[in-house]
């Protein structure tokens, strides 16, 4: 299982910078995998603590009962446009996927909500170059490392 820690450790710059797009903003979305297999997009908050990524999903919602049946997901940051004039200072928009692990609920926790820690399979940060020439996609993934490409 690749945790949070994982990634910080292997690049803690890159790492950084996509913890401060999560944190940025409260809500975030995640895309999951409904029974019949099209995507469902639900809003999601997420915790980075102890080395590990976790968010949950109120009892008896569906994107629970998707990540219980299809662990798959796909984290999204809150997107901002960039400023005009100022396009060059755009943080970009991040991207977590992997697999929800059902985890222990906290021992005072009697709501019956799901919590899940993220397995990650790919971090992504996408964002402008310094001239806002350019897009700029960087991404993480375990076997791999950190790997960068720029495009028109």
């Amino acid at each position: 299982m690749t945790a949070w820690r994982d990634v910080r450790a292997a690049e803690p710059e890159f790492a950084d910078r996509v913890r401060r797009l999560f944190d940025a903003h409260r809500h975030k979305t995640i895309a999951t995998l409904r029974a019949d297999g099209a995507p469902r997009i639900s809003g999601i908050e997420v915790v980075f603590a102890d080395g590990e990524l976790t968010f949950g999903s109120m009892a008896h919602a569906r994107k629970g009962a998707d990540l219980r049946r299809d662990p798959r997901f796909a984290l999204h940051s809150a997107t901002v446009d960039p400023v005009d004039g100022a396009e060059a200072q755009w943080p970009g928009e991040a991207k977590i996927s992997g697999r929800a692990v059902l985890a222990a609920p906290g021992p005072d926790d009697t709501s019956g909500s799901d919590r899940f820690q993220a397995d990650i399979a790919e971090v992504v940060h996408t964002h402008l170059n310094a001239e806002a020439t350019l897009l700029v996609v960087e991404w993480w993934t375990p076997g791999q490392g950190l790997r960068r490409v720029e495009r028109e």
